[in-house]
């Protein structure tokens, strides 16, 4: 689950991280009344969206006056803001951050996140940091280092001196770093992140260090422990389908291409995916029915994929071990029957009760194109969408 940065923000002051001043506002008014109370002359505005790139698509501007700061303020509420990581529609900005402008003299990368190979946190750290950290990691990647923490031992103060010693970082603004990393690393563990990434974490001209940027991700398995963190969730910031099939229990990912996937297991979802394109198309969606779903919920997960406007065919990819094939074929002929389904529907089971479940497919006088393996279930879901077509 994403937050917004104003949210990250104030998880980073509550836990001690340094960060400036600033508040939130869903109309110019507000944003204008909250820069006259947090005083100075200059002010950022961001747009608060869950996408990276803000800057690049013009979602964060420096202003120096009242009547610029309601005027970027007002161009930004309401609008669709389109970045790099938003593809081509964009997000819609709800709300803008008011931030007091802050003196730079040096910009650097400090972010946390879950080493899979190794199965600890990790810190990614980067003299090179703002917006153009992705090009340093792909062109200059001695420029970046990586640290990990054992969690046998936990954080010591060992390797806040190495990531200050890998930012340069000296004196006192080392002193910082290493309070920083410790409030950071607490924060992560404490509240089961994914990710705290602060890009950019600057040296102010006063000799100070200061989260200017950040962004929190945080272990969706982990949420019902943290209530408070839970009620952060921004629906609106999420697709509506995405959003209906989490409270049904399904694992769905929109995406753009046309053949609809409805698939159980995680890495069988990702398997069926990789071959729609090895033959030519692209997969609609990421949707993982789980291991024990019920035909309501088969039903609902083909109500989910074929809400999708551009989906043209429905790949379905069952391997019956805890999941019955019958229970899959009910669940198909009931949304079949309900839905209309007028795209080409491929469907290959294999597993539990497998020959049952072939058996209801084909008497259920249904359209339904059979697979006998998987490679044979996406030539066909192809075939017929171009046939279609």
């Amino acid at each position: 689950m994403n937050i917004h940065e104003y949210q990250a923000k104030t998880l980073l002051k509550d836990y001690g991280a340094p960060v400036a001043d600033g508040r939130v506002a869903d109309t110019p008014q507000e944003a204008a009344a909250i820069a006259r109370e947090l005083g100075g002359q200059t002010f950022v505005v961001k747009a608060q969206i869950h996408a990276g790139g803000r800057g690049k698509g013009g979602g964060i501007k420096l202003v120096k006056t009242l009547q610029e700061l309601h005027a970027e303020a007002d161009r930004m509420l309401g609008k669709p803001l389109i970045t790099p990581q938003t593809g081509p529609k964009g997000r819609t900005v709800r709300r803008v951050y008011v931030v007091k402008d802050t003196t730079i003299a040096r910009e650097l990368y400090l972010s946390l996140l879950v080493d899979r190979g190794s199965g600890r946190v990790a810190f990614v750290a980067s003299t090179e940091g703002g917006v153009d950290i992705e090009a340093v990691a792909a062109n200059t990647p001695e420029k970046i280092a990586t640290l990990t923490v054992d969690p046998a031992s936990d954080l010591s103060a060992f390797h806040a001196r190495i990531i200050a010693s890998a930012l340069k970082l000296e004196g006192p603004l080392a002193k910082q770093c290493e309070k920083l990393v410790t409030s950071l690393y607490r924060l992560f563990v404490e509240k089961d992140a994914s990710l705290i990434e602060i890009n950019p974490l600057v040296v102010t001209k006063e000799g100070n260090l200061l989260c200017l940027d950040a962004k929190i991700a945080f272990d969706d398995n982990a949420l019902f422990r943290h209530k408070d963190i839970a009620a952060l969730r921004d629906l609106g910031e999420e697709d509506p389908a995405e959003v209906e099939a989490s409270q049904l229990g399904l694992s769905y990912v929109k995406l753009d291409g046309s053949i609809g996937c409805m698939v159980n297991g995680a890495g069988l979802a990702m398997a069926t995916m990789d071959i729609i394109k090895l033959h030519g198309a692209e997969p609609a969606n990421f949707l993982d029915v789980g291991g024990g779903a019920s035909k309501e919920r088969v039903t609902e997960a083909f109500k989910i994929i074929l809400s999708d406007p551009l989906v043209k065919g429905v790949l379905v990819n069952i391997f019956g071990g805890i999941m019955r094939c019958d229970t899959i074929a009910q669940g198909i002929i009931a949304a079949a029957r309900e839905m209309r389904i007028t795209v080409p529907l491929v469907v290959r089971l294999e597993g539990t009760n497998v020959e049952l479940g072939k058996k209801m497919l084909r008497e259920s006088g249904l359209s339904i194109i059979p697979a006998d393996d998987l490679d044979d279930a996406a030539k066909k879901v192809v075939a017929a969408v171009k046939a279609a077509a």
